[in-house]
């Protein structure tokens, strides 16, 4: 054994073993398994897709362009919380609202039915002139088609905003169906917004949106006094 040796016998079996461990240390290895550039890709990072509508957050994932009206504009998330159907219900039935408000919002000052004589065209004024019997209705009438509309919803695969309603047959076929109901929900996009507008007029400037156009009364009396 290498203990049984003299001193230099043991000091020339640890300087050779050395020589032997620093020559490994430059021979090639044995050649790695080659990794194909489609396994690479796969286990990769994936980039992620970013939103056509605000290009600097993620693309909501639970909408996509086949839905009518998609933009990619989702930047509070509430397609990852709420159900995504009974949302486009929800945003089509608020377009319709809001169409029929705008022309609401507009019509009392060119004319008015005889039973709504008396009223006034200021929009906030006239919302206080409907009697007990009107505001009945009206509930009414959201109460029942509420109902009718969650059932729909949650129960049925029809499809969003689909009340069986269509007397002038505009979605005859699919690729008119699938145009009116973008037409639809853009357009209940824009009423929305203008409601909107001319309501914030209304209780500026007290007076209705014609009247306000001719008038130029934009400005709310007091403030761009000095």
């Amino acid at each position: 054994t290498i203990l049984a040796n003299p001193p230099s016998t043991m000091m020339r079996a640890i300087l050779s073993l050395a020589v032997v461990a620093g020559a490994s240390a430059f021979a090639p290895s044995a050649p790695l398994g080659r990794v194909s550039t489609r396994a690479a890709v796969a286990r990769g990072p994936r980039m992620q897709q970013m939103s056509e509508a605000i290009p600097f957050m993620p693309k909501p994932a639970n909408i996509n362009d086949s839905m009518p009206g998609y933009s990619g504009f989702d930047p509070l998330g509430f397609s990852d919380y709420f159900d995504i159907k009974y949302l486009q219900e929800a945003e089509i039935k608020h377009g319709r609202v809001c169409m029929l408000a705008a022309l609401g919002m507009v019509f009392p000052e060119f004319g008015k039915l005889p039973q709504f004589a008396s009223f006034s065209t200021n929009p906030l004024q006239a919302f206080y002139e409907v009697g007990p019997g009107g505001w009945a209705q009206i509930f009414v009438f959201i109460g029942v088609l509420e109902s009718f509309s969650y059932e729909k919803v949650f129960y049925t695969d029809k499809a969003p905003g689909d009340l069986g309603f269509d007397p002038l047959r505009m979605s005859k076929d699919a690729a008119t169906a699938k145009w009116y109901s973008r037409a639809e929900v853009m357009n209940g996009r824009l009423a929305m917004i203008g409601f909107s507008g001319m309501l914030h007029h209304a209780i500026l400037t007290k007076q209705g949106p014609i009247t306000q156009i001719i008038e130029q009364n934009f400005v709310p009396s007091g403030l761009g006094s000095t």
